[in-house]
């Protein structure tokens, strides 16, 4: 098997390895709208296995940003090769190790359910890290919001709110695993130009004037469904457990029907046993649970 950086004239069947295997990965990075982004940069270093005949066999690409610089840990787009044997799942990740300089660790999910690919990322060197769970729930009839008196619902305004959705974005995932990395209002602003960007599904909780939580709406596809996928969901630490987080979810869920979804899905830490409680007691049911895979870097 022949490890070579991905060029332009294989870029299509890239994309179709990614397609071909994404059911049975975690496809966050693998759907078509996220596909049709990909570019071959510096930021999406890939390498794929090349079979004796000439067929892409496997594939790797990283993906590094600002954001991943930033928090010291980058994220695999896809690792995975058709070989039963993890060799090549090494041979793949040693090829974009070369552009992880700075980093400390790289992350991938994987469905629990797929114990073939957590055998070849244990042969890789992976190691669990901790699970997260997909919920999902159909818009149907949904509860009246609840928003108590001194409190009000504010649609996000581009261009002026970048820096306060930052703020309590931050504060509130502090202590989240996987989420401690602190955003930018820059990065703030570019989600409003992505893809997946639903008018009026970014909202900001106030107490008075002061900005005390945030919740969003995007476009996705999940088991090759449209559905508004809800988060971040985030609210200041003084504000946590005053059941105001059960406000946001339920405005998600309006924005939801009132754009046209059937249904939504949201992503939870296993260990957020306050917040997945609240998140089954609103109707969301598990859908699928996933291993968050760690490569540490700073033991090398």
């Amino acid at each position: 098997m022949k490890i070579a950086a991905l060029e332009q004239e294989s870029f299509d069947e890239f994309l179709g390895y990614c397609r071909r295997h994404r059911s049975q990965l975690d496809d966050s990075f693998l759907i078509d709208e996220e596909l049709a982004e990909f570019r071959l940069n510096e930021e999406n270093p890939t390498y794929i296995a090349v079979d004796p005949q000439g067929r892409i066999a496997g594939a790797a690409s990283l993906m590094l940003n600002d954001y991943s610089r930033r928090g010291r840990k980058a994220r695999l787009r896809i690792l995975h090769a058709e070989e039963e044997e993890p060799v090549v799942y090494r041979e793949l990740l040693q090829a974009v190790l070369r552009h992880a300089a700075g980093m400390d660790k790289l992350n991938i999910f994987a469905p629990v359910m797929n114990k073939a690919e957590a055998n070849k990322l244990a042969g890789a060197g992976f190691t669990v890290e901790r699970y997260t769970y997909v919920l999902e729930r159909d818009i149907k009839e949904l509860p009246d919001i609840g928003q108590p008196e001194q409190y009000e619902l504010r649609a996000f305004k581009p261009g002026a709110d970048e820096e306060v959705w930052s703020e309590v974005r931050n504060a509130g995932f502090a202590r989240l695993q996987g989420s401690e990395t602190p955003v930018t209002p820059e990065m703030v602003k570019a989600m409003t130009a992505e893809a997946d960007y639903i008018g009026g599904g970014m909202l900001l909780l106030y107490h008075d004037d002061k900005a005390v939580g945030i919740v969003r709406g995007s476009d996705d596809d999940y088991g090759g469904e449209r559905v508004m996928s809800i988060g971040p969901l985030a609210l200041l630490p003084e504000y946590q457990g005053k059941g105001l987080g059960r406000v946001l979810l339920r405005a998600a869920l309006q924005v939801a029907q009132a754009s046209g979804y059937s249904k939504s899905i949201l992503c939870v830490n296993a260990e957020n046993e306050q917040a997945k409680a609240l998140y089954t007691g609103e109707g969301f049911r598990e859908a699928e649970a996933l291993a968050c895979y760690k490569y540490d870097l700073k033991a090398e």
